[in-house]
């Protein structure tokens, strides 16, 4: 669909609506990030004294650097087969220092030993690195790598139908998970307490991006009320809200941005399903809570790098994932990447349903807020473009009609209409006063004597007019 749309444009305005597209939805994407960062650090949702066993770490010295690097190493494995069950992690193994005293060994301090150790687990960013660099070099090959493609596509089908069978069971999974995380926590009234808190702290943030963030770069950008926007995509939002997908609704969006919004189709057919693949508003507020909150419950402190790595990881990870309602399975990726246990995901689950439509449905409002604003930007350079098209089609049909009279050589009067001078950008309805006929007799200046003109002259000199006008466009 994206592609259909590139084709009806210029290069000049593909590249300036994309430029457009990717800066709009990168300052709302950071600014949802510093929201999220700001609440949770706020709020504090998470409180560890509600585990029934806290396993409080010791002060390994793991820096944002080592997080960093492991980052690095986890990208590049060395062993594709490997990555598929093994990571790349820091670890500080202790060293015990101590003195005999008398028959008694006794322990004076403890030291850690730096080490890079594979550990149990996943390397799902090694596995994304090398699928994505795979199927860029595929794409390159062409025809040659028809079958390949093929082969990868059927996989994707098989897999995909395999998914949808077990989303079938995946009610008595959840329940399972849910029910065993709550049969080891001692008071459940204060886990329901921090999920409170955890829920709002969520909800707090979806809503000031909606309300505030959003609208306020919409205002900016066009000087236009916000509110029309929400007006012209509510049935969009809706269907969101209910299918949790904002690939189920794209149809729907597209609707209503070119029926109730006046949008261009070739734009909204162009930024719509790029949205639905970029636009990591949503996800990446949700991703960077859910994240800390687990930390916090861990009585893990997180430093300001920390933080911001564990930001860029869930908005990488959640590239591609927004049209389908499966955002929690990011906070599997990032927490394996940066080291953070997963054993508390179940908990967050509970309520991952509801949270996930509401920051799918303010997905889709962010998407038609941009695809607006781009509209609104560059609608008027689309419009002469247009223009120019029907200009240079107009010219290449006289071209062709000169041509054919070339060919034919016919002696009588020939009509030729070209268009006039003066006209900067003309339209076909302003022929009729251009039109000028041009006989194989003309008169001189003096219109005492008719000196015959070759017809063959007077067409190369009006093609060469012709093309004189295409150039100036």
């Amino acid at each position: 669909m994206t592609h259909l749309a590139l084709a009806q444009m210029d290069l000049k305005e593909s590249k300036q609506m994309a430029i457009l597209t990717v800066g709009y939805y990168s300052v709302t994407t950071f600014l949802a990030i510093v929201t999220a960062i700001f609440l949770v650090t706020v709020i504090h949702p998470g409180d560890p004294s509600i585990k029934k066993q806290i396993h409080i770490q010791e002060n390994t010295n793991i820096s944002p650097l080592d997080t960093f690097l492991d980052v690095l190493r986890n990208m590049f494995p060395e062993n594709f087969v490997q990555a598929t069950f093994q990571r790349v992690k820091t670890v500080y193994s202790p060293l015990n220092v101590g003195f005999l005293e008398g028959n008694k060994f006794v322990n004076q301090t403890s030291e850690f030993k730096k080490e890079i150790q594979y550990v149990s687990g996943m390397n799902i960013l090694g596995i994304i690195v090398f699928c994505t660099s795979f199927g860029i070099v595929i794409s390159h090959l062409g025809e040659k790598a028809k079958l390949v493609v093929e082969f990868f596509v059927i996989c994707e089908a098989a897999i995909m139908k395999m998914i949808e069978i077990f989303m079938w069971f995946a009610p008595i999974g959840i329940i399972c998970l849910i029910a065993g995380n709550l049969l080891e926590v001692e008071n459940l009234s204060d886990t329901a307490a921090v999920l409170f808190w955890y829920v709002f702290t969520i909800f707090s943030g979806l809503f000031i991006h909606t309300v505030i963030t959003m609208p306020s770069v919409y205002y900016f950008v066009t000087r236009k009320s916000p509110i029309r926007v929400i007006k012209g995509v509510t049935q969009a939002i809706v269907t969101t809200f209910g299918t949790a997908s904002s690939g189920a609704s794209l149809p729907i969006s597209m609707q209503c941005l070119e029926e109730n919004l006046w949008v261009d189709r070739r734009i909204s057919r162009f930024i719509l399903p790029l949205g639905a693949n970029i636009n990591l508003d949503g996800n990446a507020l949700y991703e960077a809570v859910a994240v800390i909150f687990i930390a916090q419950l861990n009585n893990i402190t997180l430093s300001f790098s920390q933080i911001i790595t564990i930001s860029f990881i869930a908005t990488i990870a959640s590239l591609g994932l927004n049209s389908v309602p499966v955002g929690l399975v990011t906070i599997f990726v990032t927490l394996n990447t940066v080291g953070l246990p997963v054993n508390d995901v179940p908990l967050i689950i509970t309520v991952d349903w509801l949270l996930d439509r509401i920051r799918t449905a303010m997905t889709v409002l962010g998407d038609a807020y941009v695809t607006d604003a781009v509209s609104h930007c560059i609608s008027k350079n689309l419009k002469e473009a247009d223009r120019n098209n029907r200009y240079h089609q107009d010219i290449q049909a006289e071209i062709r009609m000169l041509e054919s009279a070339v060919h034919s050589r016919r002696p009588s009067k020939v009509s030729l209409i070209l268009p006039a001078p003066a006209m900067s950008a003309p339209c076909c309805s302003r022929r009729r006063h251009s039109e000028t006929i041009l006989s194989p007799h003309l008169l001189n200046a003096n219109n005492q004597q008719q000196h015959p003109l070759n017809l063959n002259d007077v067409i190369i000199t009006k093609m060469n007019s012709s093309l004189h006008k295409i150039n100036e466009v």
